[in-house]
């Protein structure tokens, strides 16, 4: 987002999320994931319900089988008072962007965004396949894991990467040794068990806050210093699937040059996007990469990538990072990217 007015300070305040399970008992609007984040959030900021100016939500009407589904998640916040309220049929993170551009607009000083799916309720392979390309690949039920194997593949064969290299980034995410990770059988080839997130049931809540709210509210906010998120074309055939031009180009806008951050969450599901997205990022080996474990520890549809924004702020205001990055992604094999720069310094006109 830019303009010729600089966007006013705005900050992470709270950040909350459910156990990342299997299988949960809940239903698939997310009610009895939402409650504990929303009222552990109330009692961290001494807050109340009725002081949250704007409400957005993520989530799949797809994914939950049928329409409208985020309507019913609303029993989470309460009928009354009325709220004003908005979602997004995508990842939280997006969600917390349009709360964001309500912040910086100024019509709303606290503002919570949300994201939540049960993938265990139906088959996440099918659902996600109704999101690509209705005439040339959605016929074919084409599952996830084996697009992101032929993503794979097409980087090993470049030399854009081996499976030792993928293999490191899963030993570093799951313990273990990479030789051993190496020595187990394929499940997608080119990806084995290793190399691929477990889809699970979650929620995530974050809430952003202006300047003079974020600082009655928390010692040490997260301020946003940029944001901003970029799409690539839905057709497979038309892309280098080795590289993700839209997260180099979102990073660019966001980030600027230095790239000396203390943190960087990644929204990556499989290995070698990882190493896609730090490469299209320019992330020196200094940046801690994705200390939460990421997508690949626990992959909840439609918070995985606000949990990163989430964990990014936390790093910062629990005082272990004075910079931060998060990165979100969605639509198959990296096609949409989101990325977000944070500091514990404030500062005006934020991309």
């Amino acid at each position: 987002m830019s303009s010729d007015k600089a966007v006013p300070p705005i900050a992470v305040v709270g950040f909350a999320h459910s156990e990342h399970v299997a299988e949960s008992s809940g239903t698939t609007n997310g009610v009895e994931m939402l409650v504990p984040c929303f009222q552990k959030l109330y009692a961290e900021l001494g807050i109340r319900r009725e002081d949250i100016g704007f409400w957005c939500s993520g989530s799949s009407d797809y994914l939950a089988g049928r329409a409208f589904s985020f309507i019913s998640a609303i029993d989470s916040i309460g009928a009354t008072p009325s709220i004003n309220e908005s979602h997004v049929e995508m990842d939280g993170a997006w969600a917390l962007y349009e709360a964001w551009v309500k912040i910086a607009t100024g019509e709303v000083d606290l503002a919570l965004a949300y994201g939540f799916g049960k993938p265990s309720a139906g088959d996440m392979d099918r659902t996600l396949a109704m999101q690509t390309d209705p005439y040339t690949v959605a016929p074919l039920w084409a599952d996830a894991r084996s697009l992101a194997g032929l993503q794979a593949r097409a980087g090993i064969d470049s030399g854009a990467w081996t499976e030792a290299d993928m293999a490191a980034v899963g030993a570093r995410v799951r313990g273990g040794d990479a030789a051993s990770l190496l020595a187990s059988d394929y499940v997608a080839n080119p990806l084995r068990a290793h190399d691929i997130g477990q889809y699970t049931d979650g929620a995530a809540v974050v809430i952003l806050a202006s300047a003079e709210r974020a600082k009655q509210l928390v010692a040490r906010p997260a301020w946003i210093t940029g944001w901003d998120h970029r799409i690539d074309t839905p057709n497979f055939g038309a892309r280098d699937l080795t590289a993700s031009p839209s997260t180099a180009l979102a990073g660019d806008t966001a980030l600027g040059s230095d790239r000396s951050f203390d943190v960087a969450e990644l929204h990556t599901p499989y290995t070698h996007q990882e190493l896609i997205v730090k490469s299209a990022l320019r992330l020196p080996d200094s940046v801690n990469i994705t200390p939460s474990g990421g997508a690949l520890a626990a992959n909840p549809m439609f918070s995985a990538g606000l949990e990163r924004i989430g964990y990014a702020a936390t790093a910062i205001t629990q005082g272990g990072a004075d910079r931060t990055l998060a990165h979100a992604t969605g639509g198959p094999l990296l096609q949409q990217n989101m990325v977000v720069g944070m500091s514990s310094t404030a500062t005006e006109g934020a991309n």
